[in-house]
């Protein structure tokens, strides 16, 4: 499957991985990273799930946006609100495993116009697509 990319963004991570530092390329940003305490580290940085989290619910609520107004499915209103949980874990086949937990917030928004904006978001969002098959995600709205 061919992507015609528009944009690059870099990042790089120093020191034990999730013990030492990320930062972006361009200097904009740097985390101090941590394992978390429920994975047996001290949880005093940040941690790749919660950067995954972050951009994830970023990308999903902008990509329904994105599909509300191109496919004139209706309006996403102004606080509408994804939050993004992501879980980490062993694997039965071994390894770690990702899952993620989707909340979607649109007041104002009939359930059915609002399920339908979901589902179109979740065909344009990259983190959706980058995941489909990979790891399970569950959306719900609120």
């Amino acid at each position: 499957m061919a992507t015609d990319i528009k944009y690059w963004t870099e990042a790089s991570a120093t020191g034990g991985g999730r013990e030492g530092t990320a930062r972006l390329a361009n200097g904009m940003l740097t985390f101090t990273m941590d394992t978390p305490e429920a994975l047996g580290g001290a949880g005093k940085g940040h941690n790749p799930e919660e950067l995954f989290a972050t951009g994830y619910a970023a990308c999903y609520l902008g990509a329904m946006r994105f599909a509300a107004q191109s496919e004139k499915l209706g309006e996403v209103p102004k606080d509408a609100k994804v939050s993004a949980a992501v879980g980490i874990g062993p694997r039965d086949e071994g390894g770690f495993g990702l899952k993620v937990k989707l909340t979607v917030s649109m007041p104002g928004v009939s359930e059915d116009v609002a399920k339908k904006i979901m589902e179109r978001g979740h065909f344009i969002c990259p983190y959706s697509n980058a995941t489909q098959g990979n790891i399970e995600v569950d959306t719900v709205l609120a």
